[in-house]
């Protein structure tokens, strides 16, 4: 039976048209992910194993980020004492600091399906699937969802590159109509979405990988959204997309893929949004058109910059877990350009 904003069995639709009228606080309090594949014991210990020492401390912060010359080149092998944070504008103390992460990566790879990119989507699906095989290491974990008119988790965590480029795959173009949703608890009727465009849930997809999948994670963990930006019909908005990420303290990189002959003289603006989600998490958006080497040179880069991350943590001055959002900035001393997401929620212990 359906589960009410949860993502069903690998593969199945994720039920959203109901959320009308509700509020974020109200989604917030959502149930996990029903009938997820989960990793096995064998492979769950190990990541616990490489992880341990952020679990002893959950009051540590934690940034992850990338320090880049003016030409975007990357900077190595930098040390502690060529950085200073500051949360709310307040000096932090450094409590421990690595020039390069060797930690494992969770990484999320959402993949619009939308009539759009129908022409880009077997171009999304090779140079994704040979990025997987490049990027994901034996502790590392992924999963893979599209979205359209539904949102739809093809699969599940995973350390199987096979496994992710079967589904990857398995995505396919979706232009259908309103789907109407089936809530327990409610005589089993449907929920009317009529009035409600749907094309593109894009925000809703953001926030569902995010908060039903990535939340759930420690260490470092990336999203990685190939799209054209533009969001028909979500329920949730880009404020929630990119909220629901900063709590999950992803990185989200945003590769824009367009094919220009669809749009015609009108164009798009997908961009801005994306803008925003990107450089608040600490990632970037990479433009990159229809073209294959282009997607290709992108992965490339971002497979670069997980690899090349500094990785600080710090206790912070302000003690209190009340659910405000901290400004954090990290400034190198010298002219380096800090690519870092721009604060955290301080949230309440986890039960």
């Amino acid at each position: 039976m359906p589960r009410v904003f949860a993502f069903q069995s690998v593969g199945r639709l994720l039920c959203l048209g109901f959320l009308a009228g509700t509020t974020l606080a109200g989604a917030q309090q959502l149930p996990k992910l029903a009938g997820q594949d989960q990793p096995s014991s064998d492979q769950s210990q190990t990541r616990d194993d490489a992880m341990s020492t952020l679990k002893v401390n959950v009051d540590v912060v934690q940034l992850f980020f990338n320090v880049k010359d003016k030409k975007g080149g990357l900077i190595p092998n930098l040390g502690k004492d060529d950085f200073q944070i500051f949360e709310d504008g307040k000096p932090q103390t450094i409590k421990y600091f690595t020039a390069e992460s060797n930690l494992p990566l969770t990484l999320g790879i959402l993949i619009d399906a939308s009539g759009s990119q129908e022409r880009v989507l077997p171009m999304e699906k090779e140079v994704g699937g040979a990025f997987l095989s490049e990027i994901l290491r034996a502790k590392d974990l992924a999963f893979v969802l599209s979205f359209d008119v539904n949102v739809d988790l093809l699969q599940d965590f995973t350390n199987s590159v096979p496994t992710l480029k079967t589904a990857l795959n398995r995505a396919r173009i979706n232009t259908g109509g309103s789907v109407a949703s089936v809530i327990p608890g409610m005589g089993g009727g449907p929920v009317p979405t009529a009035g409600n465009q749907r094309g593109t849930l894009l925000y809703d997809a953001i926030y569902l990988a995010s908060h039903d999948e990535l939340a759930h994670e420690v260490g470092r963990k990336a999203m990685i959204i190939l799209t054209d930006g533009e969001d028909f019909g979500s329920q949730l908005t880009v404020k929630d997309a990119v909220e629901a990420a900063q709590k999950a303290d992803s990185i989200c990189y945003v590769l824009l893929i367009a094919d220009r002959g669809f749009y015609g003289f009108g164009g798009y603006s997908g961009d801005r949004e994306m803008k925003k989600l990107a450089e608040e998490t600490g990632g970037r958006v990479i433009n990159v058109g229809n073209k294959f080497d282009k997607l290709k040179e992108a992965f490339d880069q971002i497979a670069l910059e997980l690899r090349s991350q500094y990785n600080v943590g710090y206790t912070p001055t302000n003690p209190a877990r009340d659910g405000t959002f901290r400004k954090v900035e990290i400034r190198a001393k010298k002219d380096y350009k800090i690519q870092a997401r721009t604060g955290y929620y301080a949230l309440g212990k986890q039960k």
